[in-house]
């Protein structure tokens, strides 16, 4: 049939591209499970810690994540996706098993180190084989479909192990988890070493400089190195405000990493179960307007998504603690899913246009090494405005900061539609 044809031509359904979302989605599944819903609460109710130490305990995992991610793009462009993603989910595996044998906050923090230091291929190892086998066409289409399999593990993740967590014992939880890793570990194993892409395509620049990439292997390690970020940094257009955006982008969702769960359960008292429908409130709806949004990101361009996705975000945010009918939150935590599937395709999209194709790795892990920063830095900053000022100032912290990302990216530079710079 032709539909059939059309599917197994698809290069967006490849195996290699269904094999780094099953990967992306388990293991989003367990970090979200861990740092949303088990960790915040455990180490509160268990080992009376302070919402500042839950937040540097969460740093830990992204300082892990973002010391490795440029060095990670690197190694990917070298080694291969096998080897990296197999390395970085064996560790996650290791770090999961420690939080799981671990009864001092301590253990829990080199554990999340240690998740940190896993995870760092997954996002560098994802975006570059998804966005190298789609092309310059679908940019925003195969963003959409990363973040939608991101957003599904990260918002089933702390849904599902509700289910799993009994009255102060995380044994099953801990014991699912530990299963989702051996699937991980079994899918990694399927990589190829090196994802084969046509080149016939390329155009004489390109292909030019790729010939000087492969020129420079006989050259000393320093001077490969050198001469490779050099290249980077050549062929790389983009804004200078790009940077700080990168930033205040992750910092604002890094606000909110370690104080949803406290602000859920301490504050507005709700149970594991309402909990998780606030979640699947907000996560439902950002995945199912993801692809949609990412196809007319394509289509229609990238300023008025991002006009949009940041007003509607902001605005949900300032209001959210400040509503105490819980069919406004409701209404509140849908509007915020909103702005966010308006906002990740486009944003993305715009950074991706600034990536040269024979780069891929080294700067997909330089920019989200920029990125990392700002979840590291969120939730320790959340966490000192949570004990000092009260629960309404990290969420009007993250909507201020999402109202200075909608003026900045007016005077970010966007390259036109089909231009890739």
């Amino acid at each position: 049939m032709i539909w059939m044809r059309k599917w197994r031509e698809n290069r967006l359904f490849s195996p290699f591209v269904m094999e780094l979302l099953i990967i992306m989605f388990v293991v989003e599944f367990v970090k979200g499970a861990l740092l949303l819903t088990v960790l915040p609460v455990y180490m509160t109710t268990s080992l009376g810690a302070s919402a500042f130490v839950i937040g540097w305990t969460l740093a830990a995992q992204y300082i892990g994540d973002n010391v490795l991610r440029t060095p990670v793009g690197w190694i990917i462009d070298r080694l291969g996706y096998r080897v990296t993603m197999l390395t970085g989910v064996l560790l996650t595996f290791l770090s999961v098993i420690i939080m799981a044998i671990s009864t001092q906050y301590v253990w829990m923090i080199v554990g999340c180190a240690l998740l940190g230091f896993g995870t760092a291929p997954l996002w560098p190892c994802v975006i570059t084989g998804t966005t190298e086998v789609a092309g310059d066409e679908g940019k925003a289409t195969i963003m959409s479909v990363v973040y939608m399999a991101w957003l599904s593990g990260v918002g089933l993740g702390p849904v599902v192990i509700n289910f799993f967590v009994g009255e102060n014992n995380y044994t099953f939880a801990f014991k699912l988890l530990i299963g989702c890793m051996t699937v991980v570990v079994l899918v990694a194993l399927m990589l190829p070493r090196k994802q084969k892409v046509n080149i016939s395509n390329r155009g004489i620049e390109e292909r030019e400089v790729a010939l000087k990439s492969h020129q420079i292997q006989r050259r000393s390690w320093l001077q490969r190195v050198s001469t490779y970020l050099s290249e980077v940094r050549r062929s790389m257009s983009i804004s200078p405000l790009m940077f700080p955006a990168m930033f205040a982008q992750t910092f604002a969702l890094g606000i909110l990493t370690p104080i949803l769960t406290l602000y859920a359960k301490e504050v507005l008292m709700l149970s594991s179960f309402q909990y998780s429908l606030f979640l699947v409130a907000g996560g439902a709806v950002t995945v199912i307007f993801l692809v949609p949004m990412g196809k007319m990101v394509d289509r229609l361009g990238i300023r008025p998504f991002l006009l949009i996705g940041f007003t509607l975000s902001a605005a949900a945010l300032l209001l959210f603690t400040y509503v105490k009918s819980m069919g406004m939150l409701y209404i509140l935590v849908a509007l915020l899913g909103v702005g966010y599937a308006f906002i990740i395709p486009s944003w993305n999209a715009l950074i991706a246009s600034a990536i040269p194709p024979e780069k891929r790795g080294a700067v997909w892990g330089f920019f989200l090494t920029i990125e990392g920063f700002g979840m590291i830095v969120g939730p320790i900053v959340s966490g000192k405005l949570w004990d000092v000022y009260g629960y309404h100032a990290p969420f009007l912290s993250s909507g201020f900061v999402l109202i200075l990302l909608l003026v900045l990216q007016m005077f970010i530079s966007i390259p036109k539609k089909g231009v890739v710079r």
